[in-house]
């Protein structure tokens, strides 16, 4: 009989101990992320849900990361007086360790938010394969030399006979002289992560009158994007939010440099279920704002401006949320529709996801106001980098569109831009997604 109730008693104590570690309370305390920031100056809270007797048995001690020495002793959320780390330590009771979480406090940073439509030039290494153009021989048939030889489209055209080549111009003329004077060619050539040469002979075109391999090739890639956020100080700007992958999605093409325009909105498709819309955008050669492009990261393209833009509807620095900060509830983002004009149009944000590692995925956005809804049908290409603000601060950047939801789809959070543009640190690592996703740049037109 005994021993019966002690395992009376004993399952009895285990069903307790299981349903306490299932509730979500408890399940959301010992979640709680390991590494934590917070801004200088703001105070330092942890986002749980215990019930108040319990979290009032909960000691907080804080230590010195370097020489663990103690800091302070606390129950309850404590203010930061400066920047540095620091290692925190719950306790029950003061006695019974719980959990330890590093944090990090940061300067505040602060930067203006854009919105501005830009028109994106890249440069690139090599010259890229876009499509074949048929060689018109003199009994009128097509040639496809180039196909033979084995290229693709997608490949990426580094050398011609040991020469550099930096512009389809170039290679065209390299070609042409070859044919002229009856001589091969050997082409070095980059698919994916390999390198290989491949040798053909040009052959003559009827039709344009010049020698040629049967090829179009493209050596710049251009779009419309979004300027989210620039340091008037220093000019440092951050735009798109997404990396910019050339046509055809060639990851082999590697990206030399480029610059940013002032583009103007000429025109929108607007978005249906399964099919994107987009904004037409158009530049002129004497741009209102400029700038180089240095950096094409998974988070967005960085640079300096040249020429800061018109101010629009928030003309002065606002702070950058850390992403703890951001919650889901209303929000805004700044876009152009029409022209140069930066409006301002209801948002929602419906998730913040846990965004540990570097992508463009930290929200998921909804569409809310009745205008934009009207005029885009929802999020379009060329809104990619259109900044998103929330309780007067700079908390992500809209870049991707869900193709049969149009109406929602991500965006970055702000601080994963900041340290990618070198005004924050740090950084992480690719995540994928299995979700139907578009990235964003639109179409750009460049005037003749």
């Amino acid at each position: 009989m005994k021993n019966w109730k002690k395992q009376l008693v004993g399952i009895t104590i285990a069903f307790m101990v299981l349903v306490g570690a299932l509730a979500p309370p408890v399940r959301n305390f010992f979640e709680l992320p390991a590494e934590q920031q917070v801004v200088l100056g703001d105070e330092f809270q942890l986002a749980w849900r215990l019930p108040s007797p319990l979290e009032r048995q909960i000691t907080w001690i804080l230590y010195d990361p370097v020489d663990g020495s103690k800091v302070a002793r606390a129950s309850g959320g404590f203010s930061t007086t400066e920047a540095g780390d620091l290692h925190l330590q719950l306790k029950l009771f003061g006695i019974i360790p719980l959990k330890n979480i590093n944090i990090q406090v940061v300067k505040p940073v602060a930067v203006v938010p854009a919105g501005h439509s830009i028109g994106i030039l890249l440069h690139t290494q090599g010259v890229l394969v876009v499509g074949e153009a048929g060689i018109e021989t003199s009994d009128g048939k097509r040639s496809y030399p180039a196909r033979r030889a084995g290229l693709e489209v997608g490949d990426v055209i580094l050398a011609l006979n040991g020469r550099e080549i930096e512009r389809e111009e170039d290679l065209a003329d390299l070609i042409h002289r070859a044919g002229r004077d009856g001589k091969g060619v050997e082409l070095l050539v980059r698919r994916g992560e390999r390198e290989f040469t491949v040798r053909l002979r040009p052959e003559y075109c009827r039709e344009t009158g010049r020698y040629r391999i049967g090829l179009y090739v493209r050596d710049s890639t251009a779009g419309v994007g979004t300027l989210t956020f620039y340091q008037p100080t220093t000019g440092v700007y951050g735009a798109l939010g997404h990396k910019v992958v050339p046509e055809y999605g060639s990851s082999a093409l590697e990206i030399t440099g480029g610059r940013i325009v002032a583009a103007a909105v000429q025109g929108i498709q607007q978005a249906r279920k399964g099919q994107p819309g987009e904004k037409i955008g158009l530049f002129s050669t004497n741009p209102s704002f400029s700038g180089s492009i240095q950096k094409n990261t998974t988070f967005g393209i960085f640079g300096i401006l040249s020429r800061t833009p018109n101010p629009g509807p928030y003309g002065n620095p606002v702070p950058v949320a850390l992403n703890s900060q951001v919650r889901p509830g209303r929000a805004e983002i700044l876009t152009v529709v029409s022209g140069e004009q930066v409006e301002v149009f209801e948002a929602y944000i419906e998730r913040v996801l846990p965004q540990q590692y570097a992508n463009g995925k930290g929200l998921v956005i909804r569409i809310t106001d009745p205008r934009l809804l009207g005029l885009t049908g929802g999020i379009i290409q060329g809104m990619s980098g259109s900044p998103i603000l929330q309780d007067g601060k700079l908390v992500g950047a809209v870049t991707h569109v869900f193709v049969n939801d149009p109406i929602r789809g991500y965006g970055v959070l702000a601080e994963w831009m900041l340290k990618e543009s070198g005004l924050w640190e740090e950084g992480g690592e690719q995540e994928t997604t299995g979700r139907t996703l578009v990235e964003l740049p639109g179409s750009l037109f460049l005037p003749s």
